[in-house]
């Protein structure tokens, strides 16, 4: 599959995306549920971050059990 030169291009400031990890947390609430080596395109300028959709989906399914668990503080690596 070919890539356009802008699909690597940071929308907010121009830099570019790289491959690369962050720590995606999320707050229940009643709890947190931290995720650190998740998979993502960060910007090597202003350092936003982008996931992609099957990273986002395991994601939500990690957020979705961990409420069902409902600890307090959860901590995972991907």
């Amino acid at each position: 599959m070919k890539q356009f030169e802008g699909e690597n291009l940071c929308p907010l400031c121009g830099g570019h995306k790289t491959s690369g990890t962050t720590t995606y947390s999320v707050d229940l609430g009643t709890g947190v549920v931290v995720v650190r080596n998740v998979k993502a395109q960060v910007c090597s300028q202003c350092g936003e971050e982008w996931l992609d959709n099957g990273t986002a989906q395991q994601l939500e399914k990690i957020v979705a059990e961990a409420r069902a668990r409902q600890h307090q503080v959860e901590v995972l690596a991907m």
